[in-house]
């Protein structure tokens, strides 16, 4: 059977947090590929200027990739989980500064997309701590 990563549990003990990574994965790569496609016209509904979506889109695409690989590994890094996780909460953070702070002249839309995000990321990230603990 296989191993966790510095642990003797099995792979089915790390079936949520594969489940919790895949479904990250799922979501940053999504839109990550909106945000490359249509920059021009999101930037415009949600109040985002173009030039900040294109980055932030390549970000998810790698960042989902980089979920994926973490995913399939026979043995799961603790410490990639971790870094994914910090990743998760910066993304929240970031998200509620924007809100605050004002970065944007977001749309009404901008702010719903923003605090959906945040919401969903925390979500994964909840999710992945879970999935670490029973892992």
């Amino acid at each position: 059977m296989t191993t966790i990563a510095s642990t003797g549990r099995t792979a089915d003990d790390a079936r949520l947090l594969r489940f919790a990574l895949k479904q990250d994965a799922i979501g940053s790569g999504a839109n990550g590929v909106v945000y490359l496609a249509a920059a021009a016209i999101f930037g415009e509904m949600f109040g985002l200027p173009a030039a900040f979506l294109y980055p932030i889109g390549a970000f998810l695409i790698a960042f989902a990739a980089g979920l994926l690989l973490l995913a399939s590994r026979p043995a799961v890094s603790r410490p990639a989980v971790a870094g994914v996780i910090a990743v998760n909460v910066a993304w929240v953070v970031a998200s509620v500064e924007l809100l605050v702070a004002g970065w944007f002249p977001l749309t009404a839309l901008g702010t719903a997309l923003v605090i959906a995000q945040a919401v969903v990321v925390a979500g994964f990230a909840a999710l992945q701590v879970a999935g670490l603990r029973r892992a």
